[in-house]
């Protein structure tokens, strides 16, 4: 069974850090790009971040470029959001997605079930 799933997830105050996984199963994740997607209530789902299927390209949205960083451990096949100096406006529930190729729009094959992020003093 295809699965991804998130964990990580948490309550922090502003400026603290987070460290979001995106664990696969049933599958392998080398071979597709891996997207984080957040969606906060009332709001539509936005990009995050993605990477490619090398590791070796790296794109961030602009409101997290400089305190996010997405990287890949090809053993553990999983996928990590490192999230420093966290905002409030960072809040909500967090995403990873995979698909075959790089897109910024939530149009990915697979998805997990999402890992709430709450930034609050």
């Amino acid at each position: 069974q295809v699965q991804l799933v998130e964990s990580g997830g948490g309550s922090v105050q502003p400026g603290g850090s987070l460290r979001l996984s995106c664990e696969a199963s049933g599958f392998t994740l080398d071979f597709y790009t891996i997207g984080w997607f957040r969606q906060a209530p009332g709001k539509e789902r936005e990009y995050v971040a993605g990477i490619d299927w090398r590791g070796a390209s790296f794109d961030y949205a602009d409101s997290v470029k400089g305190r996010f960083t997405i990287s890949r451990d090809t053993f553990k096949n999983t996928v990590v959001l490192q999230m420093n100096n966290l905002k409030p406006e960072d809040t909500a529930t967090y995403y990873c997605a995979c698909n075959s190729a790089f897109s910024r729009k939530p149009e990915y094959d697979y998805w997990g079930q999402g890992t709430q992020v709450t930034v609050s003093s």
